[in-house]
């Protein structure tokens, strides 16, 4: 056996069961030693969508995925996914080709680790034969318990080398968790028992915290919401709130608004979440709960910043609570959807009005769905419209705020959860720049709903520049039915509610290939959820 496979191996051994990428000369073999060892490969069509993929297998699966390139310019073409998930602190292993140290003028060579470095993953190497096994199992241990993004360098000339006798594989645990200390429950403790509107907005942190955040809101009397990361997460909860922030409601924003505390648990508080601070009180006591220091107080001053995870700081908080007989009580708030907002109907004229579609399309899909969101003007109208089944029914993909990776994220959100219908919502600019890997879906038998809110343009800049010429931005209008079943998907234009009756028919079965749907949006103005990022 080479080193090559001796890593894929490896990786399989340590519980990889998934590996996204595209095959060339200097990933081949590792790329089959991780399917010697197990491990499904997915071969996507460019690398960018193949990072995607990997990244939202990840985030929807709970478990380390590998991205499998090239040297130099395959790692480089996945760049900007790599990039997303080492934002979003996705525990993933970019297995890469390199150079050998000696091909000083190869065309491929270029500083690899200062690559990942700059985007802000973490750069590692397999050294040699020797320490092989080692360097692989470092690299598994940072992605796992760091939650890290990890860049694992294979050179070609190591590649090439025998490997070593059987080498033991350890069992790397997933992150220990981190108690808080009793000073810092006791304070939280004490805010909590003297606020009277208390608001829990839980972030990715606290995706796998459901249970103990309802409980401790039970006795606080806390209302509950998310970031849009960990949508979701309360889904059936009579008191949550929905999304916080760009996506909120008016009602969620007047009922965050009026909070007199608000918790963020493993949640950022960023601009987006609290609409550059404008969505809380600014005398309202603000809290943060995270496993990591540096991130308390980052985006916003707090009052209390707790070191902790959000599991074990909920449950030690709730055993305070009760140790003290504290116990506050709450109202059921009213309706927070999007659904009972009304608004004016701007479908006319063979244009549709983006919220009477989702709005539709939230009622004839089924429940059951992965929904995955691209990035760009249109995002609101899926996020606030189409509901989802928990926190590992949404995936978004808005660290890096790039257009065009929402593809690839619903194809790898659809094979982590293959029991759901996987929904996708892009914009035409998004649809268009990810295009190739509608052959990647059709050849996996995904029955992909991808809905393109199609308004021919990048929006956001539209709305952003207002009265400037607007040339650069404004295209003709595409058949992008045609394309999908160009394809090999079920392609429909959507013009009115009426034409969604072929998406009803498409759903009845058999779903044997995707449903690309070419909806041709009306113009409502601008998105709410970006104007107010443009204001600042």
């Amino acid at each position: 056996m080479k080193v090559a496979e001796l890593v894929g191996r490896a990786l399989a051994e340590l519980g990889v069961d998934a590996a996204f990428g595209v095959v060339g000369s200097g990933n081949f073999e590792a790329t089959n030693g991780l399917r010697a060892g197990g491990v499904r490969f997915v071969a996507a069509r460019h690398e960018g969508g193949a990072a995607s993929m990997a990244d939202a297998y990840a985030r929807m699966s709970g478990r380390v995925s590998v991205l499998s390139l090239h040297q130099g310019c395959g790692l480089t073409n996945a760049l900007t996914g790599i990039t997303e998930a080492a934002k979003s602190r996705t525990p993933m292993i970019v297995l890469t080709g390199d150079t050998s140290a000696a091909s000083v003028l190869s065309n491929f060579r270029i500083d690899q680790d200062a690559l990942a470095a700059a985007v802000g993953a973490v750069p590692e190497r397999v050294h040699g034969a020797p320490t092989a096994v080692a360097d692989t199992v470092r690299a598994y241990r940072t992605a796992v318990q760091q939650r890290r993004t990890v860049l694992l360098n294979l050179p070609l000339d190591v590649q090439a080398q025998e490997a070593p006798d059987a080498v033991e594989i350890p069992e790397v645990p997933g992150p220990a968790p981190i108690r808080p200390d009793a000073e810092a429950v006791a304070e939280l403790a004490d805010l909590l028992a003297e606020a009277r509107r208390p608001v829990f907005i839980a972030g990715r942190g606290a995706r796998s915290s459901a249970a103990p955040l309802r409980e401790l809101a039970e006795v606080s009397g806390a209302l509950l919401a998310t970031s849009a990361v960990a949508h979701g997460l309360f889904h059936d909860d009579p008191f949550s709130l929905g999304i916080s922030g760009g996506s909120s409601s008016p009602r969620t924003g007047e009922l965050i608004g009026n909070a007199d505390l608000v918790i963020g648990w493993g949640c950022a508080l960023n601009m987006w979440t609290t609409r550059h601070g404008k969505l809380l009180d600014p005398n309202a006591w603000l809290v943060q709960v995270d496993v990591d220091q540096s991130a308390l107080g980052a985006h916003r001053p707090v009052a209390l910043g707790v070191v902790g995870d959000v599991t074990s700081t909920a449950r030690d908080v709730h055993a305070e609570l009760a140790r003290r007989g504290h116990r506050a009580s709450r109202e059921v708030p009213a309706s927070t959807l999007w659904h009972d907002v009304p608004y004016n109907d701007l479908s006319g004229g063979g244009r549709i009005d983006p919220r009477t579609l989702s709005r539709r399309l939230d009622e004839i899909l089924p429940a059951e769905r992965v929904v995955s969101i691209d990035s760009g003007n249109f995002m609101g109208y899926p996020s606030a419209y189409l509901s989802v089944p928990d926190e590992n029914g949404f995936c978004f993909t808005q660290a890096f705020q790039s257009i065009g990776l929402g593809l690839g994220a619903a194809i790898g959100a659809a094979l982590a959860r293959p029991e759901r219908l996987p929904v996708f919502g892009v914009g035409d600019g998004g649809f268009h720049l990810a295009v190739s890997e509608l052959e990647t879906a059709v050849r996996l038998g995904i029955p992909l709903v991808v809905i393109v809110y199609n308004d021919a343009a990048y929006g956001a800049e539209i709305h952003h520049f207002g009265d400037a010429d607007m040339a650069t931005v404004r295209f003709p209008d595409t058949d992008i039915a045609a394309i999908g079943r160009g394809f090999g998907c079920d392609g429909v234009t959507v013009r009115s509610i009426e034409d969604l009756a072929a998406v009803e028919e498409w759903l009845g079965g058999p779903r044997q290939a995707p449903l690309v749907i070419d909806a041709k949006i009306a113009d409502d103005g601008g998105s709410w959820w970006l104007a107010e990022a443009f204001r600042h």
